[in-house]
């Protein structure tokens, strides 16, 4: 396997190093030059490390892992040293409101003191590191690693993908069924129309799911429908050559003179023998989007019924490849419980039902772990069942407590993590370090994405040269990435937001190995050890069943990075203190109580502290000496009424968390000019929203006004103005809906905008649709998420609505709503609508509007029964359109009428529950009547 963690802290390093050599730190010039060495010898070694990185590590000298193990972690020794030196040349000089002369003048001359005693101390230290890095220097020049390149293999590895290719379909599990006449029925829409174009199926999923296997054995049904056919294996690194050349060979037009052609000329050739024939050809296992742009172009859409279809891990590839309207993405699905236990069975025992009793609680176990993925399921069962013989019920114990922390060595599963490393191969350098992180959460653990993100923030693995955008959003796009490339399984919430994500054990095990090769993450689970300088450490079952000592014990701290606990970890506050070069330490759900926290006070290196749903009454106002906290979370803590006056200290906090049982901030927010999201701010004066304008960078924030007034909601949208990156705001009052036309027709929103929030019943209300959305809709081309109350709400309204382009979730209340057709062209992308109201005239839903929404709340009046839209006078049948959404999963509809309409009402809401009755989705619906004409209203 390739070196994984390449270049240890030298990404936030070597920026460090450059920071030194600013005069506000007055180095001497001596040490200046020093630190210049250091930086340009560091870069050096970082180029030689990376190259390193790219080669197989079984194929390295045991020197040369041994030097690079060498620079990484002087590479953090040196940061260790760099830290300490900013922490304490940092005065976080905080002016005092009535200081004393001679308090300030003492302070400064401790100030002095210290800073010219860490300057001497760096001075010192920055020469012994520079022998250090010589000696390393000369050891690297010695083992001549800048001319390494791999050795070669003994044996030459077969491609795995080959077992797929030339499986029998006796032996298919879950294959043949739904999973290949869903693919057939793809490929065949557009057979029946005059003009038969192009159709192109890109089938994509998690590495071992059964892609291949799946598509050749359809490919192999309906290859002798067509002219002519073509499979081709493409992989990564693939060369385009190559590729056509393969694909020429396979429909038979290979020629030897082909290898002098060129890739232009090789698709010109291609085009030319596909002219006119119904063909059908699959480009199996893409990865990159640059290869499919240039192969593409030999594929023209003619009129003769051809199919193309293409494999990839990586969902963003499979969108390139059925970028037009013709074309369609096959998500592939794990196998169903039925069909892995199928699979499972067969391998072992011949025969499905040949289980023992024995094993059968053991089996569901380990096909729990292996999610469905038929990849790990065969791995593991051959591992079971080897030599012909089914291993005993401790050996499935064994097995099933290996899986999910990189401790299988069997060579079936070290095949298995190979084929699953090649998504890993594939990432670049950053990408791989945020997901080998991942090894810091046990199994199983749904992992919240602002709080992975923030983490990886805290630990510098994103880069500071592209810090002029918001480094959470950075982080976000590197969440999204790995998400789209099939290593992170989505978890989205009852909205459709993406918010959290597991990783799949088989992934999990690929990436624990390679932790632990690298020394990246040291896990304790009760069973495993320390190995070298732990510098990440996850309490995952701090002590070992028999065992009264806990591993911190016997543990050395000076070096410890990251702690993350996920059990009860009382045991560990006595000793926070001794964790000197803490930067991430994160005690969510520990039951902390009202233990004391005084150590924790002196961790100045932190950048993230999670404290969240640990019990906490009250935060101390020691909190203000974490002067380089970049994340506090305290939510879930609802004993906790107010936020020490100390937290205004934290200039560099990004990201702040708490209840609002706290609802109240103290004086001075305004300096926290670094934040980025804050949880609620509670304005009860015109000073907190005037020093809101002070937080720039702020991105997402909930805020309640006690009370309303034209000058606050100045001051408000002032504020509001100051902040470019804002993207989600939830506004609500405390009382009654106010008014607040300002926000509406004052505010310019950044076009980055992505939620607008006005939370019901403590709502603010605008008199029109605003302003910003009335005049161009398509410029809000990010907002999704829009929550508002109108007085009124109009066709006109609705039709700008529906034009917004990138809107997901739309709910709209207003006082009284006129009546309103949804029209055909309207919210192609909303999931969720809403519309309430309290005087509704009838909503009608036109075909082909909605096309994508699974929720739909709708108060309306009677709807036009269609004979006398038609002219007619039958009144029987009641037309909403909502039995016209193909995507429909929850319906909620209120007729809302009057007493003297009780019977037509009724008819209404019969004709709508018979109709949602046979919609094919078969969706949870509930209808029902509301007298608007009496204050207690009435419901069917």
């Amino acid at each position: 396997m390739a070196m994984s963690m390449a270049t240890g802290a030298m990404g936030s390093l070597l920026p460090k190093l450059v920071e030194l050599l600013k005069d506000e730190y007055k180095l001497k010039e001596s040490i200046k030059e020093g630190v210049r060495s250091l930086e340009q010898e560091m870069k050096s070694m970082q180029a030689a490390l990376r190259k390193v990185g790219e080669v197989p590590r079984d194929q390295l000298d045991e020197q040369v892992k041994i030097w690079a193990a060498e620079v990484r972690e002087l590479s953090f020794k040196m940061e260790d040293i760099v830290d300490k030196f900013l922490v304490r040349v940092d005065d976080g000089f905080e002016p005092a409101a009535n200081p004393k002369k001679l308090k300030r003048l003492t302070k400064k001359m401790v100030g002095l003191f210290t800073k010219g005693k860490a300057r001497h101390e760096i001075a010192d230290a920055i020469k012994s590191i520079n022998k250090k890095v010589q000696e390393v220097a000369d050891r690297r020049a010695r083992y001549n690693v800048d001319n390494i390149v791999p050795r070669p293999s003994a044996v030459t590895p077969i491609d795995p993908r080959l077992g797929a290719l030339y499986k029998e379909v006796t032996d298919l599990v879950g294959i043949t069924g739904t999973r290949d006449q869903e693919i057939m029925k793809l490929l065949s829409e557009g057979d029946d129309t005059s003009k038969k174009k192009l159709k192109i199926i890109s089938v994509v999923g998690f590495g071992g799911l059964g892609k291949t296997t799946l598509v050749k054995m359809v490919y192999d049904k309906i290859k002798g429908d067509f002219d002519c056919a073509a499979f081709v294996p493409v992989g990564r690194n693939a060369d385009v050559k190559k590729i056509i050349m393969d694909i020429l060979l396979d429909l038979g037009l290979y020629e030897s003179q082909l290898a002098m052609l060129d890739e232009r000329q090789l698709i010109n050739k291609l085009q030319k023998g596909l002219e006119k024939k119904r063909y059908l050809i699959v480009i199996d296992d893409l990865w990159d989007e640059n290869l499919w742009k240039i192969i593409s172009w030999a594929f023209s859409n003619g009129n003769n019924g051809s199919r193309l279809i293409t494999t990839t891990r990586i969902v963003r590839v499979a969108k390139l490849c059925c970028s037009s309207i013709n074309e369609s993405i096959y998500q592939m699905e794990p196998l169903s419980d039925d069909d892995s236990k199928r699979l499972f069975y067969n391998r072992i025992f011949s025969h499905e039902s040949g289980c023992p009793h024995e094993f059968e609680q053991v089996s569901r176990d380990i096909l729990k772990k292996c999610g469905g993925v038929p990849l790990a399921i065969i791995t593991i069962a051959s591992v079971l069942a080897s030599d012909q013989k089914v291993n005993s019920h401790d050996e499935w114990k064994a097995l099933l407590e290996a899986i999910g922390h990189g401790l299988t060595k069997d060579p079936s599963m070290e095949e298995m993590l190979r084929i699953l490393s090649f998504s890993y191969y594939d990432l670049p350098c950053h990408l791989k370090t945020c997901l080998l992180y991942l090894s810091m959460f046990p199994e199983d653990s749904k992992i919240l994405k602002d709080q992975l993100v923030w983490m990886w923030i805290a630990e510098c693995f994103i880069p500071c040269e592209i810090a002029q955008s918001s480094l959470f959003q950075i982080g976000e796009n590197y969440f999204n990435e790995l998400v789209n490339r099939s290593l992170l399984q989505p978890l989205y919430d009852d909205f459709g937001t993406l918010h959290a994500c597991r990783v799949h054990d088989s992934v999990l095990d690929l990436i624990c190995l390679l932790s632990r090769e690298e020394n990246f993450v040291s896990v304790f689970n009760g069973s495993m050890s320390s190995q070298g300088n732990v510098r990440r450490l996850s309490l995952q079952k701090i002590i070992k069943e028999g065992y009264h000592t806990t591993p911190l014990e016997s543990m050395s701290m000076l070096q410890v990075r990251s702690i993350a606990t996920f059990e009860p970890a009382i045991s560990l506050l006595s000793r926070l203190s001794s964790f000197v070069v803490l930067r991430v330490l994160n005690l969510s759900t520990c039951a902390l109580g009202d233990h004391n926290l005084r150590g924790l006070w002196s961790l100045v290196h932190l950048r993230y502290l999670d404290l969240s749903h640990t019990g906490l009454c009250e935060l101390s106002e020691e909190v203000g000496k974490l002067r380089f906290l970049e994340v506090l979370d305290v939510s879930g803590n609802h004993g906790i009424e107010k936020l020490p006056s100390s937290v205004t200290k934290l200039r560099r906090l990004m990201c702040l968390l708490y209840e609002q049982s706290c609802n109240r901030l103290p004086g001075g927010i305004g300096n926290m000019t670094a934040m980025e999201e804050l949880s609620y701010i509670h304005v009860d004066s015109l000073r907190i929203v005037k020093e809101m304008g002070n937080m720039k960078r702020l991105r997402k924030f909930e805020i309640e006004f006690e009370h309303m007034s034209l000058e606050l909601q100045e001051a408000f949208v002032k504020s509001l103005g100051e902040m470019s990156n804002v993207q989600s705001i939830t506004i609500s009052m405390d009382g009654r809906c106010k008014i607040m036309d300002l926000l509406g027709e004052k505010w310019v929103p950044p076009q980055g905008l992505q939620a607008l929030k006005s939370n019901w019943n403590k709502a603010c209300r605008f008199s029109r649709l605003p302003a910003w959305i009335r005049e161009n809709p398509l410029q809000m081309s990010q907002l999704s998420w829009l929550q508002i109350d109108l007085k009124e709400v109009q066709q006109g309204d609705l039709g700008l609505l529906g034009r917004l382009p990138a809107l997901h979730h739309l709910d709209l209340e207003s006082l009284r709503q006129g009546p309103l057709l949804v029209e055909a062209d309207g919210f192609r992308c909303v999931t969720q609508f809403a519309l309430w109201s309290d005087s509704p005239g009838q909503v009608v839903i036109q075909p082909g509007a909605l096309p994508k929404a699974e929720q739909v709340t709708l108060y309306t009046g009677l709807p036009v029964a269609k004979e006398e839209a038609a002219g007619g006078n039958g009144g029987e049948l009641f037309d909403t359109g909502i039995v016209n959404l193909p995507s429909l999963q929850w319906v909620d509809v209120v007729f809302c009428t009057s007493l003297l309409q009780r019977q037509e009402a009724k008819k209404a809401s019969s004709a709508l529950k018979t109709t949602l009755r046979a919609h094919p989705n078969n969706p949870f619906y509930r209808v029902s009547v509301e007298d608007i004409s009496s204050d207690d209203g009435w419901w069917e």
